[in-house]
């Protein structure tokens, strides 16, 4: 079953955080938000995360907290409502910023309709390698992030967490795309570039070993097996983020 104040921190900063990554690899993206002056955006979450998206030249920037000073403003009343905003079963109501409803309603929204093609991308879209390869690196973000958030609060996860030693974990795609897993004192946060010293490293051989991966056509065991993923350091710190890994396709099926 899913924890829902899990998911919203998925939601959060996996999937919304992930808009940060779509305006670096789709021009399509960055013409969206062409805005010079900066509008942003503060989601309050009641028990659940809360984040400021900044959008500004081309980019979106996300940070954790909901600033006091952001241009709109949107409180949700619980982690459940968050989750039904995001999957577009319920729209969330601005108590700042109405001046700003026109971005909301037209930017904004056709910049998550362009991340949600990417993110659930079909098989004639894949077909197209320059959608298949920022599709793929689209999704290693979303996995990267999505694994901290389970491990800080899905209760399954914490318990693979509790038994994570400190230090970071390379998670990578070889010669494409790499993230460091962070951990200290049994919580994990991701940072969407590759560590200086890993303890441990996970490395997907090709950008099309990781689809497949992500997409549930190959077993991981056997990619292990048979070395197309790479495992060096401290096997301990791996066996356990994959224990992590097996819940995150459970959230984001």
């Amino acid at each position: 079953m899913l924890d829902q104040k899990t998911l919203a921190y998925i939601n959060m900063f996996a999937i919304m955080g992930t808009l940060e990554n779509l305006c670096e690899l789709d021009p399509e993206a960055r013409a969206l938000m062409t805005n010079a002056k900066p509008i942003s955006l503060a989601f309050d979450v009641k028990g659940g995360p809360k984040a400021t998206l900044t959008f500004s030249n081309g980019r979106v920037q996300v940070q954790a907290g909901a600033a006091k000073n952001a241009s709109i403003k949107i409180p949700v009343g619980s982690c459940k409502k968050f989750n039904a905003v995001v999957d577009g079963t319920a729209t969330p109501i601005p108590v700042k910023g109405f001046q700003h409803i026109n971005f909301l309603l037209k930017d904004f929204d056709a910049l998550t309709k362009l991340l949600e093609k990417y993110l659930r991308a079909t098989p004639e879209d894949l077909e197209d390698p320059v959608f298949f390869e920022r599709s793929t690196k689209l999704m290693f973000y979303v996995i990267s992030v999505a694994l901290s958030q389970i491990g800080d609060y899905d209760e399954i996860g914490k318990f693979s967490a509790s038994l994570i030693p400190d230090g970071d974990v390379q998670m990578s795609i070889k010669g494409v795309v790499g993230a460091t897993l962070r951990v200290k004192n049994h919580v994990l946060t991701t940072i969407k570039q590759l560590p200086e010293n890993p303890r441990a490293i996970m490395e997907f051989e090709s950008l099309e070993l990781a689809r497949a991966l992500f997409d549930g056509k190959v077993n991981a065991l056997a990619c292990i097996g048979n070395g197309s993923i790479a495992m060096h350091g401290m096997i301990n710190m791996i066996d356990n983020i994959n224990r992590i890994l097996d819940r995150v396709a459970i959230y984001l099926a």
